[in-house]
Parts: C-alpha cells; sequence; structure tokens
C-alpha cells in the first residue's frame, strides 16, 4: 500500500526517472540498500521500486509507528519498526530476516539518519551501520545498491525550508534520479561487508547524481 501511495504522490512533485545495471527487478530475498539524503527519499524509492514491480518491506524508525495515519498502513505492509538504542534493537533485524526468508525483498537505510548539510545539493553517503552487514549474513542475501538523488530538491534544511519545498515543487517539477547498481554478495566479515556495501551504495548514488548534472556525483 505504501508503494503505491508513493507512486501516486511523486510524479506531482517531481520528474522521477530510472536506470539499472540490470535488466531483471531485485530478485526476490534481496536487500535493497539506499542513500538517505531527504525526508522524502524514502517515497520515491518505494515509487522507483515499484516501476519493476517490487513492494518491499521497510526497515524505518519505530517512531512512525506512533503516526496515526501511518501505522495502519506500516502493520498492513509487514514493515519493520527499528528501536534504536534499545535492547529491542536486534528484533528488527530478525523479523527482517524472516522477510526476506519468505522471499520478500527488504529495503533497508544503512545511515542512520540524514546528512547534516542545510542546502538542496547532494550528499555523499554516510558512513554505514553494520546492520545490514549482519542482516546479509543472517539471512544469506544479495544485496542490491541504490542511489537516489534529487530528493533534496523537493525536501531539505530547517522545517520552514522543508515546508516551503513541499509546498512548490508541484510547480518546480525538480528532476529526480535513482538508479539500481548490480546485486552483491557481501564477505562474512561485518567490518568487510560494512565497508563494501557502502561503497557499492557510493558508486550507484554517483551514477543517480551524474544522471541530474550534480557536481557532487563525482566528489565525497
Amino acid at each position: 500500500m505504501l508503494s503505491r501511495i508513493a507512486a501516486a504522490i511523486v510524479p506531482s512533485l517531481g520528474h522521477l526517472t530510472t536506470t539499472s545495471d540490470e535488466e531483471a527487478a531485485p530478485a526476490p530475498g534481496s536487500i535493497v540498500v539506499a542513500n538517505h539524503t531527504s525526508l522524502i527519499d524514502p517515497g520515491i524509492v518505494l515509487a522507483a521500486l515499484l516501476r519493476h514491480g517490487v513492494e518491499p518491506v521497510v526497515l524505518a524508525t519505530a517512531g512512525l509507528w506512533r503516526i496515526p495515519v501511518l501505522r495502519p498502513l506500516l502493520v498492513r505492509g509487514g514493515h519493520v519498526p527499528v528501536h534504536r538504542g534499545s535492547v529491542r534493537a536486534a528484533e528488527s533485524l530478525n523479523e527482517a530476516a524472516t522477510a526476506l526468508r519468505s522471499g520478500r525483498t527488504v529495503l533497508i537505510y544503512a545511515e542512520g539518519g540524514l546528512p547534516p548539510r542545510k542546502d538542496s545539493a547532494e550528499a555523499a553517503p554516510e558512513r554505514f551501520r553494520s546492520g545490514l552487514a549482519r542482516l546479509a549474513l543472517a539471512a544469506d542475501a544479495p544485496v542490491v545498491p541504490l542511489g537516489q538523488a534529487g530528493a533534496r530538491r523537493v525536501v531539505s534544511g530547517g522545517a520552514v525550508k522543508q515546508i516551503a519545498g513541499l509546498l512548490t515543487a508541484p510547480a518546480r517539477r525538480p528532476r529526480l534520479h535513482v538508479h539500481f547498481g548490480s546485486p552483491v554478495r557481501l564477505p562474512d566479515d561485518i567490518p568487510a561487508a560494512t565497508a563494501a556495501a557502502h561503497r557499492a551504495v557510493t558508486a550507484a548514488w554517483r551514477t543517480a547524481a551524474a544522471q541530474l548534472g550534480e557536481t557532487a556525483g563525482t566528489t565525497v
């Protein structure tokens, strides 16, 4: 349901295009890991995935389950709340691994937060946390690196700027791009796997940013 809502809304906010290193959609039981630059980019990623026929289980901050409008949609879709910094933090990886073993695709954001910059330019992926690598190892799942660019043109900066960006986006129609990299198998070593995943997502992000002519796409 969330994917279909995103697919209906995103075209009104900007012009979304996608590219891929592979002809096929992410295989069932894959982990899609995306860079996180804006509050709006999960919707953009969901809309792009649906174009490939994929409606993933999303690992998202548990606070979203406290929003009355969102909670029933999250529960119905089988999405997984992440309780960071609590004794329940490991539960999210167990639930995600179960979803992967059942053939669902799982979408995860490995950075654990948004970049600190306030302007609308692209920002390279921040350092990854280890949860992605631990999930891939536990479920023996391939990882599909996804790079998205342009979301910061819709929403970025402080609260007032974000609201203004969202309200003016339908008139501005900024370009948005999502690039799917080739699936990778991460090594068993968690630090090495985390670093490998970060490199793969950064490469996918560079491709997406280059599609929009973002100079940040060629820098770290």
